[in-house]
């Protein structure tokens, strides 16, 4: 029998080994990136889903349940952000046929992280999300899927009225939705998931931004916000949601960058050294957290290829590869 003595100290060595691994950067876990579909030469999903393996990359988004891209992931690993429209999440049954459709079928061959109920909504329908994401809850609870499978939406940084500083980071009165729905990711232990995109922030408003300030290449601090000091825009933007969480009941609650990217034509200063700064420098930094919040950051990368069939210009030009699957620009996802 052990002494007394002799368990305290292995409890101390274990405390002292679950600490220190827990310090440890995970940024190969906390990078994935977005598969969009709207080109129409594009590879298939199959050989899409191995390019994604080929290159390390740990997690993928999808923007609909396509039975092609989950069949091609099963027994991958590739952790899974799939997004689902509110009118098939419009009401408790209608959920649940989602979920024995697109989610069942596939669990656990295929590594669901999160549903998106909506990217992005607005106007009128901002009433439906919540609702839309307590009838996905139910419907995965009734399959037993509610504690491996997230339920969250995704929304971009319009929904903010303040963000500079961003301590001073709110919610606009026109996003008052959002009261409710982080108070609800807070009750389900859920992050929310968030769109940020410096670039925009950077190109409509080039007079007071500087590039290096958007392509986390600036030399030193460029704004200081109490205690904390930013050297970057991503990082300011992502602390101003923190902020507004935080004001509405949700100080416990996540954020995951469900996208985020730097087009390489098409627009103000988007070149390809310019795309390939700011995904490089992104993956690189995300490990290390924000100031507010300096825990890995999981970032999900828009978007894999280019897509010819969206608007010309900027749109048409986020990807990491062309639909040949030959890089647009060489990037290390490690």
């Amino acid at each position: 029998m052990a002494h007394r003595s002799d368990v305290l100290s292995m409890v101390a060595v274990l405390a002292l080994l679950v600490s220190i691994l827990a310090s440890y950067p995970r940024s190969a876990q906390s990078i994935g990136v977005c598969y969009g579909g709207l080109g129409n030469n594009l590879p298939s999903k199959a050989d899409g889903v191995k390019l994604y393996q080929s290159n390390g990359i740990t997690g993928m988004r999808i923007y609909g349940a396509e039975g092609d891209t989950l069949t091609a992931l099963k027994g991958t690993n590739i952790n899974l952000i799939m997004d689902v429209g509110l009118s098939d999440a419009s009401s408790s049954s209608a959920a649940a046929t989602w979920v024995n459709n697109n989610v069942k079928p596939y669990y656990p061959d295929v590594s669901f992280k999160y549903i998106a109920v909506g990217n992005e909504i607005s106007g009128s329908d901002v009433s439906k999300i919540l609702p839309a994401m307590k009838n996905i809850y139910s419907a995965l609870s009734s399959a037993g899927l509610q504690n491996s499978i997230k339920v969250s939406t995704a929304v971009d940084s319009g929904v903010l009225g303040t963000s500079y500083p961003p301590s001073a980071g709110a919610f606009s009165s026109d996003a008052s939705y959002m009261t409710s729905i982080v108070q609800y990711l807070s009750s389900i232990n859920s992050p929310l998931l968030a769109n940020i995109y410096p670039y925009f922030s950077y190109a409509g408003n080039t007079a007071q931004i500087s590039l290096e300030y958007a392509l986390f290449t600036s030399p030193g601090t460029v704004v200081t916000d109490g205690s904390n000091k930013y050297q970057n825009l991503f990082d300011a933007m992502v602390d101003a949601l923190y902020s507004a969480m935080e004001k509405v009941g949700g100080s416990n609650v996540g954020l995951v960058i469900s996208e985020s990217g730097w087009p390489s034509a098409g627009g103000t200063d988007t070149t390809v050294g310019n795309a390939q700064t700011y995904n490089q420098n992104l993956i690189n930094h995300v490990s290390k957290g924000t100031p507010k919040r300096p825990t890995a950051l999981e970032t999900y990368i828009f978007a894999m290829f280019n897509e010819n069939q969206k608007a010309a210009g900027v749109e048409q030009n986020w990807g990491l590869f062309y639909p040949n699957k030959q890089p647009v620009y060489s990037i290390n996802f490690k």
